[in-house]
């Protein structure tokens, strides 16, 4: 949940975990291409590729002789070229992950089969070689989906839906999407085949009791009601919210911008935006409203108007996170080098003799550039470059009703010099808070590339959970239930608790580390997890 490149990031796209959740604008951050298309055209028995021209709204078919449909033994090749960049909307199509052809489209398109044909069938060792920028397949409940085109059309962005290419998406396509069946109708045009009978529906050496076992740990949350929310829970939050920066206001209204108030006015708001951090977050995983759209606009509310940030912006970055957590060059927030280094990197930037910054020492100077600039410089400066890169202008307004409401509010007690001073207050508190609270979840666990696990063991390895208390749910926005949240991210987190000693027993089954700690020893895990890693860079970098 925390990026850090070298101070900028041109962040684009949006990721969404609602169904039909209004995504980041991916219609503005997209050329038209047009290209060729290829499609399998079946005989009897044989089956071979086809390149044919691009048709005006039309796309490539996989059809079919009688009887049992013939494997599909020859995948599309494809040519693979870079993008050349005219102006702010291809910059966002290559923040997205989006590359195309030269006055092309960004790979082949296999259409569906028509109506009553058979499926093709294919093999996992086919479907590997399609995940390729501007050429990937992936698998949902074993049926077999080329998203090469639509990607980019994609509400959540097309990085977001790429990171699962060439996978069994089944468990990401649940937890990401609430009405399931309205999402499926953006599937059929996109179904290309289905795995083969002998076939298992997952790749690679994973667990199939284990996945099995992890849906019905699902469906029993679902039966219990956990994915409904308590709109009155989530009405007082954002009540508290609001009673804190009238508070605020009125301490310094009432008692003059003196120092014990200015003091006092910069601790509430910086918990205001603490707590507004938290809230946006449950509206951004579209946990609280039945219907996407209504989360969409509420988190553009409380991200833009209490925040002065960009909800596309956010959810872009954090989707990724939750999809891949600590996965490098796939999870923004794990992403930091050269800045800091972290888990495989530490090795990786040692071998190579590479020294950008003395890494043996980064757990100290974490505490200069890290927990006190992340708010105030790292995130303004990408939000920004993101809605004006991605001509996102909505949320530029929200954002600027927060800052007109800012400055209007309390430069009439100290002026635009000392409004702004107490503005970089209140983000360096916030920032504190922030990034000690969300990082304490992920950075010691392990992070390193790719490794292709099933969704519950890949956000195990990831996360781990702080001992709960009413203060620490309530101050950590119930991030302390990290496991919970990566398990089931649309689930309201009010039923954490509820569903975790499900989880706990699943773990358990299986064998998975269901780890929970002490509140300052998460804290203190961080920065023994950054001096670890600055250690091994130093042998690496010495020794190898």
């Amino acid at each position: 949940m925390w990026r850090r490149r070298a101070w900028i990031g041109a962040g684009a796209g949006l990721a969404s975990a609602g169904a039909g959740t209004r995504g980041g604008r991916g219609e503005r951050c997209q050329r038209g291409y047009k290209g060729g298309k290829s499609s399998l055209r079946g005989e009897p028995g044989r089956r071979t590729l086809v390149r044919r021209p691009q048709r005006q709204g039309g796309a490539g078919r996989a059809g079919g002789g009688g009887g049992r449909p013939p494997i599909a033994t020859s995948p599309p090749s494809i040519s693979q070229t870079s993008a050349t960049y005219r102006g702010p909307e291809d910059l966002c199509i290559a923040a997205m992950g989006g590359v195309g052809e030269p006055g092309g489209g960004p790979g082949p398109r296999e259409g569906p089969a028509p109506l009553g044909a058979p499926l093709p069938i294919f093999r996992w060792e086919q479907i590997r070689q399609h995940d390729l920028p501007g050429d990937k397949w992936l698998v949902i409940e074993r049926r077999v989906y080329d998203i090469s085109r639509w990607a980019q059309r994609h509400p959540g962005g097309s990085r977001l839906i790429g990171h699962h290419s060439a996978e069994d998406a089944t468990d990401a396509f649940h937890a990401f999407h609430q009405d399931l069946h309205f999402v499926r109708k953006f599937l059929k045009p996109l179904l290309i085949g289905e795995l083969a009978p002998e076939e298992p529906s997952q790749d690679g050496a994973q667990n199939a009791q284990l996945i099995e076992d992890f849906r019905a740990l699902r469906q029993a949350a679902e039966d219990m009601k956990l994915f409904e929310a308590d709109t009155t829970f989530f009405a007082l939050l954002l009540g508290h919210i609001l009673a804190m920066e009238l508070l605020a206001w009125l301490l310094v209204y009432l008692l003059g911008p003196g120092w014990v108030s200015s003091v006092l006015a910069a601790l509430i708001l910086a918990i205001s935006q603490a707590q507004c951090w938290c809230l946006q977050h449950d509206l951004g995983h579209a946990s609280i409203f039945p219907k996407s759209r209504w989360n969409h606009v509420a988190q553009q509310f409380v991200m833009g108007q209490l925040k002065g940030f960009s909800a596309h912006w956010w959810n872009f970055r954090h989707f990724q996170h939750h999809a891949k957590p600590n996965i490098f060059h796939k999870d923004p927030d794990v992403t930091v080098a050269p800045v800091f280094l972290l888990g495989e990197s530490s090795v990786e930037y040692g071998k190579k003799k590479r020294r950008y910054l003395p890494y043996n020492h980064q757990h100290l100077y974490f505490f200069l550039i890290g927990p006190p600039l992340l708010t105030l410089v790292n995130f303004e400066v990408e939000n920004l470059a993101y809605m004006l890169v991605c001509m996102q202008w909505t949320d530029l307004l929200w954002a600027a009703s927060f800052y007109s409401r800012f400055f209007l509010s309390y430069s009439p007690f100290y002026g635009a010099t000392g409004t702004l001073l107490l503005f970089v207050a209140v983000r360096v508190l916030e920032s504190h808070w922030f990034v000690w609270i969300t990082q304490m979840n992920h950075i010691p666990k392990e992070i390193g590339h790719e490794k292709h696990r099933d969704w519950a063991s890949s956000q195990l390895a990831a996360t781990c959970n702080v001992e709960p208390s009413l203060f620490i749910d309530w101050f950590s926005g119930h991030l302390n239930f990290q496991i919970e949240h990566h398990l089931f991210p649309t689930m309201p987190r009010h039923n954490y608790r509820r569903v975790a000693p499900l989880v706990k027993a699943f773990c358990a089954k299986h064998g998975l580390h269901y780890e929970v700690k002490p509140f300052l020893t998460a804290l203190v895990d961080i920065i023994g997890s950054l001096k670890k890693s600055g250690d091994i860079w130093l042998d690496a970098y010495l020794h190898q």
